[in-house]
């Protein structure tokens, strides 16, 4: 069954205030009273703007389980690098969940989480997805993949790289476009340089970045396919793209050392099947593989995650996060920095 797209006489105005509502009712984690009989603790979550439906539909399902029916949630949610600093300048956090790797090391720079964070299995991934062009409903501009976006007169939506991990999983999947096709660096910089020049908004937020085309600004938004697939399950009118050629998206969680105990029990729920499940149900792709049998939202709910024919990672077309944070997103010398104030977008 094909999504349902809302009626060509609803107005911009309604439709911006369906969204308006979506995003309220996604930005806290339920905290529902507890419905065991000991005595309540109190969970801290931190994280970027984009899995806080998904992480409240999981702590909802936990606090069915005995380790969690005596645990209610606070919550923050907002720019993953943001959200990090926060965290690191004494905000309360017991678990973080981040979209890049980096704002967990800065953290561990910090002395808050253990520098072995990633030993498990799952290497301290806890969501995944990849990156996805949204595009007005039908694709008026024929939208096919990342050439397409230097185009002259083309209008992107992508969130500014300064604050939002969002923005740099985009930013890296249009670099390797050209870099592992082939391309030297400095054709590289030059698509890049092309590419945010068409940008027309660069919003702090991935979730801040999903209202602005929501409410009609651009032609092509750069998101992550789970962002699409919420959005258009709450109402949201669009088409999205899975490019030929993508990135993988890696989200990273984690404990802080001072959390209390049942962060830890929290998160080997997080990365459950039952857990992940849910993220699937919200639009990523869960670490085990095992797509719901139907995803609402997704081009098609029962194949919801599409191969790309072509997927770039961090580990095999980056090396680390380390490294390409220098590279790319250093604040006087980062290739994206310098670009981005070369255009007078920084």
């Amino acid at each position: 069954m094909s999504h349902p797209s809302l009626s060509p006489r609803r107005s911009l105005a309604a439709l911006t205030l369906l969204i308006a509502a979506w995003l309220t009712a996604c930005s806290n984690v339920a905290a529902s009273a507890p419905s065991g009989s000991g005595e309540s603790t109190v969970l801290s979550i931190v994280g970027y703007a984009v899995p806080a439906e998904a992480n409240a539909r999981i702590a909802e399902a936990w606090q069915q389980t005995p380790d969690g029916q005596d645990v209610t949630f606070e919550t923050s949610y907002g720019a993953s690098g943001d959200q990090s600093r926060n965290v690191l300048n004494g905000q309360p956090a017991d678990y973080v969940h981040f979209s890049v790797e980096s704002d967990v090391t800065r953290l561990v720079d910090g002395g808050l989480v253990s520098p072995d964070w990633k030993s498990g299995p799952n290497k301290g991934v806890v969501s995944t997805s990849v990156v996805v062009l949204a595009v007005r409903p039908g694709n008026p501009l024929g939208i096919k993949g990342w050439d397409d976006l230097i185009k002259p007169g083309v209008e992107i939506v992508t969130p500014n790289p300064a604050s939002s991990g969002a923005a740099r999983w985009n930013i890296l999947a249009a670099w390797a476009h050209i870099a592992a096709n082939g391309g030297s660096d400095a054709e590289a910089t030059d698509f890049l340089k092309k590419l945010l020049g068409n940008a027309v908004a660069l919003p702090g937020s991935g979730r801040d970045a999903t209202t602005a085309f929501t409410s009609g600004t651009g032609d092509v938004f750069i998101t992550y396919e789970n962002e699409a697939i919420l959005a258009r399950q709450s109402g949201a009118d669009f088409d999205y793209i899975v490019p030929d050629d993508t990135l993988l998206i890696e989200n990273p969680g984690t404990v802080l050392i001072d959390a209390k105990p049942a962060a830890t029990q929290w998160l080997d729920f997080v990365l459950s099947d039952q857990a992940q499940e849910i993220f699937g149900e919200t639009g990523f792709r869960p670490l085990n593989g095992k797509a719901p049998a139907r995803v609402e939202g997704a081009n098609d709910p029962e194949n919801p995650f599409p191969q790309p024919q072509r997927l770039y990672t961090i580990a095999n077309d980056f090396g680390s996060w380390e490294e390409l944070s220098k590279t790319f997103f250093a604040e006087q010398t980062g290739i994206v920095t310098q670009l981005l104030a070369e255009l007078g977008k920084s």
